[in-house]
């Protein structure tokens, strides 16, 4: 059996940084696709919110989440809050924001290295 602190993910300044990262990704998203429709909107949430909340590699957070997925499944999610941090608020904010945007996600990409080469080994 894998336990969370078998994961580099636990409380330090990575997984404080992946944080913020996606909370800039779960404002801008549906931001920057309301456009679209409130309908891509909203799908845009459950995607970059309730999928993770749903799926997860066990060992990854302190509790088994509901549904077990492989580290490299857990990866692409976390990739795409990512891109989705780093791209929608050039869509949606004033430039100056989407830059600091950007570099937030740039940072959070660096400094979760560890916990995607764990992610990747389970």
């Amino acid at each position: 059996m894998t336990y969370a602190a078998d994961s580099p993910n636990r409380t330090n300044a990575a997984s404080h940084l992946r944080f913020l990262t996606e909370l800039v990704g779960w404002t801008a998203t549906p931001w920057a696709l309301h456009r679209l429709g409130w309908a891509v909107s909203i799908a845009a949430l459950v995607l970059l919110i309730g999928l993770p909340a749903v799926v997860g590699t066990p060992g990854d957070r302190p509790f088994d989440p509901p549904v077990a997925i492989p580290g490299a499944a857990m990866l692409l999610l976390v990739l795409l809050e990512v891109t989705a941090a780093a791209v929608a608020p050039w869509f949606a904010w004033p430039t100056w924001a989407a830059v600091v945007a950007t570099a937030l996600a740039a940072t959070s990409v660096l400094l979760e290295q560890p916990r995607w080469r764990w992610l990747l080994h389970h």
